[in-house]
């Protein structure tokens, strides 16, 4: 007599397999999620921070009663967040200051408190002021530097741009310091602000705290 086979073994050889291999895919697929959440959320990457236009179309000083600098300053300043998963949130406003050597004369605020910023996102921001007489405490060197700079045309402003952030899915709240060291051409009189040139600044971060 020839032995009974209805293929019930290699049946339960492929399920066996089958099992074996979904278990697989699945450990597979959690590790591969596991790599993705920690790239995506384990780390952070400070967000880059660029001038890409100013214009200064009026820089004197004023002596009395106090040194003080009027001015006129139009910029654009971009702000891009580098994380491709997390936003930034501001905890506090995020503000440029504008100083001359060493000298802040000027704060403007970008951005208020509360304001997201969505990952990968770069956000424009357009800011002009200008002031007759804007408190700025020179001093005698401060004051001989400008008339050396006063005397070629072309001013060096810094804008310290600060605030303070938080990303999505992380409790640590990091600080944002940039500092943008601008070379800007004063338009001469009856010239248009509009024919000088500008480079781009890219604007140098301070180094990032733990775990920002």
């Amino acid at each position: 007599m020839g032995v009974f086979d209805d293929g019930c073994g290699d049946c339960c050889y492929n399920w066996k397999d089958f099992w074996w291999s979904l278990l697989c895919i699945l450990i597979v697929v959690v590790i591969a999620l596991i790599v993705v959440l920690v790239v995506a959320f384990g780390f952070v990457v400070q967000p880059s921070v660029t001038v890409d236009d100013a214009t200064l179309t009026r820089l004197a000083l004023v002596t009395a009663p106090t040194t003080a600098l009027a001015y006129n300053l139009s910029l654009v300043l971009v702000v891009r967040n580098r994380n491709w998963a997390m936003a930034m949130k501001n905890v506090e406003p995020l503000e440029a200051a504008y100083r001359f050597d060493g000298q802040q004369f000027e704060r403007v605020q970008l951005a208020d408190e509360g304001v997201k910023h969505g990952a990968k996102k770069t956000v424009e921001y357009r800011r002009s002021s200008g002031s007759d007489a804007a408190p700025a405490s020179l001093g005698n060197a401060g004051v001989a530097e400008f008339k050396k700079e006063n005397a070629t045309g072309t001013f060096e402003v810094e804008v310290a741009v600060t605030g303070k952030v938080s990303y999505t899915a992380r409790i640590t709240k990091c600080k944002i310091e940039a500092t943008c060291n601008l070379k800007l051409q004063l338009a001469p009189p009856g010239q248009e602000p509009a024919a000088l040139v500008f480079e781009k600044v890219k604007c140098k971060l301070a180094e990032a705290e733990k775990n920002c």
